[in-house]
């Protein structure tokens, strides 16, 4: 495949870096040095402008997919409108997929969407994607992540296990979970454990699990040790992020939020949009002001400003002083690992969203949603089956699936069932899959 990454920041030299193990890439990027950084890839790197019209006319022959991920909204949009002009022009010419990155509301109200009528076949706002998986999070205060597939039906969680909690040193099989969600993995140090009934849980690991939202909710309270009550929020930082964070939850009932900003034009301007938030004017670093407001007695602190090394601080701070959970932003991708490291429970990036539509385009067929765990350790994929599905008019025990990948969850029609052996996967069918980054391959084969 032939892939155009416009941008070589830390989002575009990511999807470069990934791409380029299996496919052709070529970058366009118009800063010298970040243009140098990108050439130590095994890509083509062009320095220029990726909306100039001249520049794309010379590469977008055969290209299958232009992702433009600059830092700049506009230029990201034109060279998609240009590509498709381009490509249009040219009848012998094979159609390219477009993808850009956009981070105004202006332009975009959903994480993702499509704006096909301009040229872009996919709209991604990292900014309003990372929000919603904080959010996801939030809904469930023992979970370090959440992810929903199957139109809601299906829900993912990954819970933290602390030393303290009573379920350390039992068996998986002790669990009694609910018939409609089973544990997928356990992420220990760095390995990956596929868990069988008498594997034990030890303190300190993370626990993968899919199955119905309510079944889920329930089990959330066996993780984590308590019972519901309303969540105490601290915000810290309200730019693009925070904002789009605050406005979900602000709508929750059942929260209470604080939000500390530095700006006081942006104070008054958020305090006027919110309805429930409680907006004070200050710094995140501030000890005295963490103590004054609290910061011990609240559920989770969320540290989002546009600095990583300020985020790091800030929930440093925090679990210093006595928060029950905190999550940081960490645009950065090598900090994201660092921020777990050192007692961040959980750090996310606003570059993954990006990141898991380019691989749905690239991975072929059939792909609903894709989501990475762990480092990109592991993936939870959504596939339609399709009529020429191999995996499909076959029990489950007949088909010889990758070894480090597990079909966890089948929606057919309106049922959500947990798979057994004799399960037949049918044409239409959603299939959710847990799978080891180096199974994904030989699992893309049964749903071609």
């Amino acid at each position: 495949m032939k892939a155009v990454v416009i941008g070589a920041g830390e989002v575009g030299y990511h999807i470069a870096k990934f791409l380029s193990l299996t496919h052709d890439v070529i970058v366009v990027e118009k800063d010298e040095e970040v243009a140098q950084r990108a050439d130590e890839l095994d890509v083509q790197v062009l320095e220029g402008n990726g909306a100039n019209a001249d520049i794309l006319s010379s590469i977008l022959h055969d290209a299958d997919i232009l992702v433009a991920v600059t830092g700049v909204d506009e230029v990201n949009i034109v060279a998609c409108m240009t590509a498709k002009l381009i490509i249009r022009s040219h009848p012998g010419w094979k159609e390219t997929k477009t993808i850009a990155r956009v981070s105004n509301p202006d332009y975009i109200d959903v994480p993702v969407t499509s704006r096909a009528q301009v040229g872009v076949d996919i709209m991604i706002c990292p900014e309003l994607a990372l929000a919603s998986e904080v959010a996801e999070v939030l809904s469930s205060p023992s979970a370090i992540d959440a992810q929903v597939f199957a139109e809601g039906k299906v829900q993912m969680m990954e819970f933290a296990i602390h030393p303290d909690n009573r379920l350390v040193g039992q068996q998986i099989k002790d669990l009694e979970l609910d018939d409609c969600c089973i544990v997928s993995a356990i992420f220990r140090k760095n390995e990956v454990v596929i868990p069988h009934g008498d594997d034990a849980i030890n303190a300190n690991d993370h626990m993968v699990v899919v199955g119905k939202p309510r079944a889920l909710e329930e089990l959330g309270r066996i993780f984590g040790n308590g019972e519901p009550h309303r969540n105490k929020i601290l915000l810290i930082g309200c730019g693009i992020v925070g904002f789009y964070l605050a406005k979900l939850i602000d709508k929750d009932e059942n929260a209470d939020l604080k939000i500390i900003e530095y700006r006081k034009s942006r104070c008054i301007e958020v305090a006027e949009m919110l309805e429930n938030a409680l907006v004070l004017n200050g710094d995140g670093t501030d000890v005295n002001l963490l103590r004054e407001e609290n910061i011990e007695d609240m559920d989770v602190v969320l540290a989002v400003t546009n600095s990583d090394e300020k985020n790091l601080l800030c929930a440093l701070l925090a679990k210093q002083l006595g928060t029950k959970k905190v999550i940081a932003r960490a645009d950065r991708p090598d900090y994201v690992p660092l921020f777990e490291m050192i007692g961040i429970d959980m750090a996310v990036s606003p570059r993954q969203a990006t990141v898991n539509e380019v691989l749905k385009l690239t991975m072929g067929r059939g792909i609903e949603k894709l989501a990475t765990l762990e480092g990109e350790k592991a993936e939870i994929i959504e596939y339609t089956a399709s009529r020429s599905s191999k995996i499909v008019g076959k029990s489950l025990d007949r088909v010889k699936f990758p070894k480090g990948a597990l079909v966890t969850m089948v929606v057919h029609n309106d049922d959500t069932i947990i798979p057994r052996g004799d399960t037949v996967i049918r044409e239409g069918d959603r299939v959710i899959i847990f799978a080891l980054s180096s199974a994904v391959p030989a699992v893309e084969k049964f749903f071609k």
